[in-house]
């Protein structure tokens, strides 16, 4: 069963259509796999090993009737610990909410278990959604698959670390300002983020709702096509007869290429070349709108989180980890009038973004300026932690700003990637040309 757990959800969906493997016996050997591995605390918050058994015996009984409701009717994936779980803990990876017992799952999981998803359980992620970097000290740091002692990108870190360790098919995250696709670039996954309101965040622990979607981390994009679909309880795009021929990018130049670190550049650089010579048309741009966008980042994700939050941080401050709880408390300073305006401000930007780059099939630059640190750095030194986790999410917060659906693609360097970015409400056409420069990439 091993090699079955090295290939994709699709793949193994197909498996079990074809009959070439039973749910219960991959769902077993999914369980196991956790149970033995060293990392398995690191990764999974709790797993529910009972609730997977049952839905993989569903799952196979359907299988063998004929009745499959869709290709991953049967495959096995985790779920980040901030998506409720009915009568399962869902904690969002803080000490705030320690023993919190949703009733009901969130519709997203909802819907998945509709079409047959196994739930494997709920991975480990940063303090309540707010940090890029992954690391916990008050639950658990998952391993970054490179190294087991760098950052593995947050906050669905969990999510990214079961997928690349082979502890999940695949792994579903959320997405506030890169949370998805941060962690599914350190370690070499197709993160997906789809239109804020494509996906139901209701019965998600919320961060900043204006921004916050729901979205996987997968092997492959035809994975995140389909889990994506599964999500919605809906078909899956078409991804066949996808090309980048006479693709048309724009490079997003300035903000989102400035002060990148030597390996994701080169790796970029060298990825753009790739979809060139695919056939894509590539065109190299500033949009002031981005800057000023960027600019506004503190105040409207600082503002809402600690709205949201602030109450509770502060009747228990010493329970979470300082420098996530500084960037929460960070929303105290600013008023609801510099609220109200910003939030103005911005919808004019991203109209003016929209008209800038409407005759490109996407907006394109790398995934993460940075590469991952060592988690040891971070704890150590409190203001490192703060400028390499604002850093980190510089380019992914772009997407969520400029209110587009984005994708993540490895490039062949370990933990960079490319980033593809289209207009709200594109998502499936975004995913057929992920689909071709998938194909086109190293």
């Amino acid at each position: 069963m091993q090699h079955l757990r090295g290939k994709s959800a699709s793949e193994l969906g197909r498996a079990i259509g074809a009959g070439q493997v039973d749910p219960v016996d991959l769902t077993e050997d999914f369980l196991s796999a956790i149970e033995s591995s060293p990392f398995a605390a690191r990764i999974y918050a709790r797993t529910t090993p009972d609730r997977a058994r049952a839905e993989a015996r569903a799952a196979g009984e359907r299988a063998r009737l004929g009745q499959r409701r869709s290709l991953l009717d049967g495959v096995p994936i985790g779920w980040k610990d901030n998506i409720d779980s009915a009568g399962v803990a869902t904690e969002a990876g803080t000490a705030l909410l320690e023993g919190r017992m949703p009733a009901r799952d969130a519709v997203v999981l909802r819907n998945a278990t509709a079409q047959g998803l196994v739930c494997l359980g709920k991975t480990h992620m940063t303090e309540l959604a707010f940090s890029g970097l992954g690391v916990n000290p008050v639950t658990a740091t998952p391993p970054n698959i490179h190294d087991a002692d760098m950052a593995p990108g947050g906050s669905s870190s969990g999510a990214a670390s079961s997928t690349a360790h082979g502890l999940a098919s695949a792994g579903i995250g959320s997405d506030t300002g890169g949370s998805v696709r941060l962690p599914a670039a350190w370690n070499d996954l197709v993160g997906f983020k789809p239109t804020h309101n494509a996906l139901s965040t209701d019965g998600v622990v919320p961060l900043a709702a204006r921004f916050d979607t729901v979205g996987p981390l997968a092997q492959s994009v035809e994975d995140a096509a389909n889990l994506f679909a599964a999500l919605r309880g809906s078909s899956a795009p078409d991804l066949r007869g996808a090309s980048m021929s006479g693709a048309r990018l724009l490079v997003l130049e300035t903000v989102a290429c400035e002060e990148l670190r030597q390996a994701p550049a080169r790796a970029f650089e060298a990825a753009v070349a790739s979809l060139e010579k695919a056939g894509a048309h590539a065109e190299r741009a500033a949009i002031p709108a981005v800057a000023e966008a960027l600019a506004m980042a503190g105040i409207l994700y600082t503002s809402e989180c600690y709205g949201t939050w602030g109450a509770a941080i502060e009747a228990a401050p010493d329970k979470m980890y300082a420098p996530v709880r500084e960037r929460f408390e960070a929303g105290k300073t600013h008023g609801a009038a510099d609220f109200v305006a910003a939030w103005q401000r911005l919808g004019a930007l991203a109209r003016d973004f929209a008209a800038a780059v409407a005759g490109f099939d996407a907006v394109i630059f790398p995934s993460v300026p940075t590469t991952p640190p060592a988690t040891a750095d971070l704890l150590a030194d409190a203001t490192r932690f703060a400028s390499e986790n604002i850093l980190a999410l510089r380019n992914t917060r772009i997407g969520n700003m400029m209110r587009l659906c984005s994708i993540t693609l490895p490039t062949g360097q370990p933990s960079c990637g490319i980033m593809f970015n289209a207009l709200a409400g594109h998502d499936r056409r975004l995913l057929r040309l992920a689909a071709a420069a998938e194909a086109a990439l190293p």
